[in-house]
């Protein structure tokens, strides 16, 4: 006979089985989520690029690089990484690259306020989670580990 104890490790453990079925689903939402983010803010960027220029000159304020070339290495950064990331091709170095991206824009941009910087830890979580565990069963990534390295 068994035991409660027993009983409700195999109850746990079924449980534990449930949850980790929506491990793919929760790493796409997070893919998707923050790929869209980072993508309009690209697209609002390259729509008028003298603004964007602009913009990079008098307001945001990159540590090390020059305005004409922060902007356009912001610009592809969030215009290529979120292709990436929700493909899940080459999920983690896509994750891990708008990671810094985002780092780079909450330094530069000291005037962002707190609903901002909400976005920003969001968007940082995430994204540590995603280059920690990658992008899960459904992405690209995982395709290709399964067939070529056998």
């Amino acid at each position: 006979m068994m035991t409660i104890l027993a009983r409700l490790g195999c109850i746990y453990g079924w449980g534990e089985s449930q949850v980790a079925k929506l491990a793919p689903l929760l790493a796409l939402a997070a893919r998707l989520y923050v790929a869209r983010a980072f993508f309009l803010s690209g697209l609002t960027k390259i729509r008028d690029w003298d603004t964007t220029l602009l913009l990079f000159t008098e307001e945001y304020h990159v540590p090390i690089l020059a305005p004409a070339v922060a902007a356009p290495l912001a610009t592809a950064g969030e215009l290529v990484l979120p292709v990436l990331l929700v493909l899940g091709l080459f999920g983690r170095f896509a994750a891990a690259g708008l990671f810094v991206v985002n780092i780079v824009a909450v330094i530069s941009y000291p005037d962002l306020g707190a609903a901002e910087i909400k976005d920003h830890v969001l968007w940082g979580v995430m994204l540590v989670y995603l280059v920690v565990h990658g992008c899960g069963a459904w992405s690209l990534d995982r395709f290709w580990q399964r067939r070529y390295t056998k």
